[in-house]
């Protein structure tokens, strides 16, 4: 890898159009892989599944909105990462001031501060382990970007489980309350589902539900 920056740096003043062209489209291909395994999106959006599968509303709530909401409270929080990439690395190549495989060195440098505070330890000594890569050499600020970068995957599974199961716990009180209601009057044809759906929104609504888990979301990252 280091290598290929390398040689884009040694020769980035013979980039034709077309090449530059061929970079960005190639880019573009990696971009969704970029967004969904590097940033808070997996978090984000693997709360919300739970969030719809607990209120009982898969055909309520569309995925198309989650996936926006999940893609806007992403740019959100990973802005000042953005921010200070672009004001250490984008501007400064732009300007000259620095060749392209230093404003990739620096570009990193933001992430994987991001990266290293969402993961655990026991996830990057996981990859170390399974990648051979002798730990003494390693420190928290050389650590390779294929071995944090799915540690921290794994790592924001796990936490959006644990918030799923937080979420669950309500919601599931109330599917347990109507059911045994249903059973005691003998109604057992009715979907317990059917009834216990309208209670589930106005307890989402009465604690601001939205609110409540979007600046839980945030908070999280901080």
């Amino acid at each position: 890898m280091n290598d290929l920056v390398g040689l884009v740096s040694n020769h980035q003043q013979e980039f034709t159009p077309l090449i530059k062209l061929f970079i960005v489209m190639t880019f573009m291909m990696f971009l969704p892989t970029i967004i969904f395994m590097m940033t808070s999106f997996v978090r984000i959006i693997i709360t919300f599944s739970f969030l719809k599968s607990a209120l009982g509303a898969q055909q309520s709530i569309p995925n198309q909105i989650l996936v926006g909401i999940a893609l806007v409270l992403t740019i959100f929080i990973m802005s000042p990462v953005v921010d200070k990439i672009n004001k250490e690395a984008i501007q400064p190549y732009r300007e000259e001031k620095i060749t392209f495989q230093e404003g990739i060195e620096k570009a990193q440098i933001p992430m994987k501060e991001f990266l290293l505070k969402q993961t655990r330890d026991e996830d990057i000594n996981l990859f170390l382990d399974s990648a051979r890569i002798d730990k003494n050499d390693v420190t928290r600020e050389n650590l390779p970007l294929q071995v944090l970068v799915p540690a921290f995957a794994i790592s924001e599974l796990k936490t959006a489980f644990q918030i799923g199961f937080l979420i669950y716990l309500p919601f599931l009180l109330i599917d347990l309350v109507v059911s045994s209601a249903l059973m005691s009057m003998g109604m057992f044809m009715l979907p317990p589902a059917m009834i216990s759906l309208p209670f589930k929104l106005l307890l989402f609504i009465m604690v601001d539900g939205w609110n409540l888990l979007i600046k839980s979301l945030i908070l999280s990252f901080n």
